[in-house]
C-alpha cells in the first residue's frame, strides 16, 4: 500500500461523510412530508400525478396492502420493458435499426432492471435502441431505486410508530423518492459528467476512418454463426483488415447518472464505467464512485431522525465505513502486489516475489490500480454493479474481496433502502443474541424483539445463499451451466460462483469471463434476481408490520445501548459470522484454492 492508496480511501470516505450528512436530512424532510426548497418546482407535478392516478395522499396502507401493491407495480414494470425489448425493432429512436431481442435475454434484462440489479448479458450499443434505454432501462432505474428507499421508511416507520399498523402510502413514497430525490440528483450529475466530456445526444452511430488500418484474425464462421474447424478441431481464422471504426452515440450522462445513484448500475456501453463515454477523466470517475454510496450513507442519517435517535444513524455509518476501509485496502494491496510470478515463454519478468508495477490486466491507464480496485469495492459494497475494470482480471485476493462483499448481502451501505434494511436484519440478530447472553428480553430502538422478528429476519439472510449457492451447484453439474466459464478448474468456478453470488443479491457486476448471455443463465439469473429483491422485501415488510403494532419501551438500567462501540463490534461480527459462514464453503473451492495455486504454482 502507498500513502496515495490511504490517502484516496481517505478523501473518499471524507467527502462521503460530509455530503451524506445534509443529504439524510433532506431525505428525512422529503419522505415524512416536511417543507423542503424543491416543493415550489415538484409539488404541483407531485399533486397532478395522485389527481391523474386517483390515489389518496393521506390515505395509509397496511403491511400486507403495501407489499401487494409494490410487487404489482414491479411486475407491471418488468412485464411493460420486457414487450419493448422485443418490439424495439418497430418502435421510433431506432438509428441503429436494431431488431427485437431474443426472449430469454429480453425477460433478464427485464427482470434486473426491475429488481435493482443491472446485471447485463448483452452489450447495450449493439443491443438496445436509444428508446428502451431511455424509456425502458432508464426509467426502471428510477422506480427501483424509489421501490428499496420505500420499503425502507415502511421498516422505519415500524420501529418508530406505536400500535398501528399503518405503514404509509406506498404510491406517495415512490413518488416522493422518485421526485424530490432520485430525479434532481441525476440531473446535477449528468450535467456535470457531461461537462467532464460524456456524451448526451441522439445521433447516429458516427463511422470514423482509422489514421493506421489494423490487421487482426478471426474464428471463420458457418451460415449458423458457429466457429469453422480444421482436421485438428482448432478453429480455422481468416485475416480483416479494418479501416474504420463505429463511434456509438446516445443519452449516456443521462441514464449513467440515474444509474450510479439509484443502485442500478447497467451501462449505457457494453464497457459500462471503463468507456470514455460515459467515465471520461479521474475527476468523473471520482464522482460516480461518490454516486455509488451517496445515497446509502445518507439513509443512515435518514434512519437516526426517524426513530428519534441521531446517534443510531452514526453507529451504523461507523460500521460500514469500518468494513469498508479493511476490504478496501486488502483489494487495493493484493493488486499493487500482482503476481508472483509473471513470466513470458518460461523467463520471469520479476525476480522478486511482487510483479512490478501491480496487476494492470484489465484495468483502465486512465485510472490506474488503486481507483480501479477502490471502484470495485465501492461497486460491491453499493448495490450498484457498475464497473470501470474487469473483476476476471484481479488478482484471487482482489477478486475475492468484491465476491465476498456481495455475499454479505450488500449491507457495507448496499443499495439505497435495501443496503440499511439488510443491516437491521443483522442489527436484530445481534440484539437478539447479545441479550440472551446477557439474560434480558431482545429488545431494539425500544421494540420488543420476539420469535417472527428472528425468523423474518433470518428469511431475509438466508434467501440470497440459498438462491445462489443452489444455481451454482446445479450449473457446475450441467453442461449448459460448465460451457459458460471462459477458463478451467478454481477460477472457472469462481466465475460461476459470482455471477450468482451478484444476481441473488441484486448487485450486477460480473467477472465478466462468463458467458452468460445464453438461454440457460438468462433463465436461471432472472429466478436469482427477482426472488432475491423480492423476497427479502415480503419478510422485511412483515417485521414493520409486526414492530408497529407493537408498544415502545422506555430505555431501562439494564437496555443494551445500540449505539456505542461495543453494539458496532457486536454487529460487525454477526455480520461476518453470519453472513460470511453460509458461503465459506464455495469460497474455499473457488477463490482460496486459486490463491494456493497462484503462489505455489511452479
Amino acid at each position: 500500500m502507498t500513502v496515495i492508496a490511504y490517502g484516496q480511501i481517505a478523501l473518499y470516505l471524507l467527502v462521503l461523510a460530509v455530503l451524506a450528512l445534509p443529504l439524510g436530512v433532506y431525505i428525512h424532510q422529503v419522505m415524512e412530508g416536511g417543507a423542503i426548497p424543491l416543493s415550489r418546482l415538484f409539488r404541483p407535478l407531485e399533486c397532478a400525478l395522485y389527481r391523474t392516478c386517483g390515489v389518496e395522499e393521506r390515505a395509509t396502507m397496511s403491511w400486507s396492502a403495501y407489499t401487494v401493491r409494490l410487487i404489482v407495480f414491479n411486475a407491471t414494470g418488468a412485464l411493460l420493458l420486457y414487450v419493448m425489448q422485443r418490439t424495439q425493432g418497430w418502435l421510433p429512436l431506432n438509428p441503429g435499426h436494431l431488431s427485437a431481442v431474443r426472449p430469454d435475454s429480453a425477460f433478464n434484462t427485464a427482470v434486473s432492471f426491475a429488481s435493482n440489479t443491472s446485471w447485463q448479458s448483452y452489450a447495450g450499443e449493439t443491443t438496445l435502441s436509444y428508446l428502451t434505454q431511455m424509456l425502458g432501462i432508464t426509467v426502471q432505474s428510477f422506480l427501483s431505486g424509489a421501490t428499496g428507499i420505500a420499503v425502507l421508511m415502511a421498516l422505519l416507520r415500524g420501529f418508530s410508530r406505536v400500535e398501528t399498523n399503518m405503514l404509509g402510502n406506498v404510491w406517495v413514497d415512490l413518488t416522493r423518492a422518485t421526485l424530490f430525490v432520485l430525479l434532481p440528483l441525476s440531473c446535477l450529475l449528468a450535467v456535470v459528467l457531461v461537462a467532464q466530456g460524456s456524451i448526451q445526444n441522439l445521433r447516429p452511430y458516427q463511422i470514423a476512418a482509422l489514421v493506421e488500418p489494423a490487421r487482426y484474425s478471426q474464428p471463420r464462421l458457418d451460415p449458423a454463426g458457429r466457429a469453422l474447424l480444421d482436421a485438428q478441431g482448432q478453429p480455422i481464422t481468416e485475416t480483416v483488415m479494418m479501416r474504420t471504426q463505429v463511434l456509438p452515440m446516445g443519452p449516456a450522462a443521462s441514464q449513467t447518472a440515474i444509474a450510479l445513484l439509484s443502485g442500478d448500475g447497467g451501462g449505457f456501453f457494453n464497457a459500462n464505467s471503463a468507456h470514455p463515454y460515459a467515465n471520461p477523466t479521474p475527476l468523473s470517475n471520482f464522482l460516480e464512485m461518490i454516486a455509488i454510496l451517496l445515497i446509502p450513507a445518507a439513509l443512515c442519517h435518514t434512519f437516526g431522525r426517524v426513530v428519534g435517535d441521531r446517534r443510531q444513524g452514526w453507529a451504523m455509518f461507523t460500521a460500514m465505513s469500518l468494513v469498508f476501509v479493511l476490504m478496501s485496502v486488502i483489494a487495493i494491496r493484493a493488486e499493487q502486489l500482482g503476481s508472483p510470478a509473471v513470466s513470458v515463454l518460461g523467463v520471469s519478468l520479476s525476480p522478486g516475489p511482487m510483479q512490478s508495477g501491480g496487476n494492470m490486466e484489465g484495468k483502465e491507464t486512465r485510472f490506474g490500480i488503486v481507483s480501479s480496485a477502490l471502484f470495485a469495492v465501492v461497486t460491491t459494497s453499493g448495490g450498484d454493479g457498475a464497473v470501470n475494470s474487469m473483476h476476471d482480471s484481479f488478482t484471487p485476493i482482489g477478486g475475492l474481496v468484491p465476491m465476498t462483499l456481495m455475499q454479505l448481502g450488500e449491507v457495507i451501505f448496499g443499495g439505497p433502502g435495501s443496503g440499511l434494511y439488510g443491516m437491521l436484519m443483522y442489527a436484530v440478530i445481534a440484539v437478539f443474541v447479545a441479550s440472551l447472553m446477557i439474560g434480558r428480553a431482545p429488545e431494539y430502538l425500544g421494540k420488543k424483539i420476539e420469535a417472527f422478528e428472528l425468523k423474518m429476519a433470518s428469511m431475509v439472510i438466508l434467501i440470497a445463499p440459498l438462491l445462489a449457492l443452489v444455481e451454482t451447484a446445479i450449473s457446475v453439474l450441467l453442461e449448459a451451466g460448465r460451457s459458460g466459464p471462459s477458463n478451467p478448474g478454481a477460477h472457472g468456478f469462481s466465475e460461476i460462483l459470482y455471477a450468482f453470488s451478484s444476481v441473488a443479491n441484486n448487485n450486477g457486476s460480473a467477472f465478466a469471463g462468463l458467458s452468460a448471455n445464453t438461454p440457460y443463465y438468462n433463465v436461471m439469473a432472472g429466478i436469482a434476481m427477482w426472488f432475491g429483491r423480492f423476497l427479502p422485501m415480503v419478510a422485511v415488510m412483515a417485521i414493520a408490520g409486526s414492530l408497529a403494532a407493537k408498544k415502545c419501551r422506555s430505555a431501562g438500567p439494564g437496555t443494551l445501548p445500540t449505539h456505542r462501540p461495543l453494539f458496532i463490534g457486536v454487529l460487525l461480527g454477526t455480520v461476518l459470522l453470519v453472513g460470511a459462514l453460509a458461503w465459506l464453503p464455495a469460497i474455499a473451492m473457488g477463490p482460496v484454492v486459486e490463491q494456493l495455486q497462484f503462489l505455489h504454482r511452479p
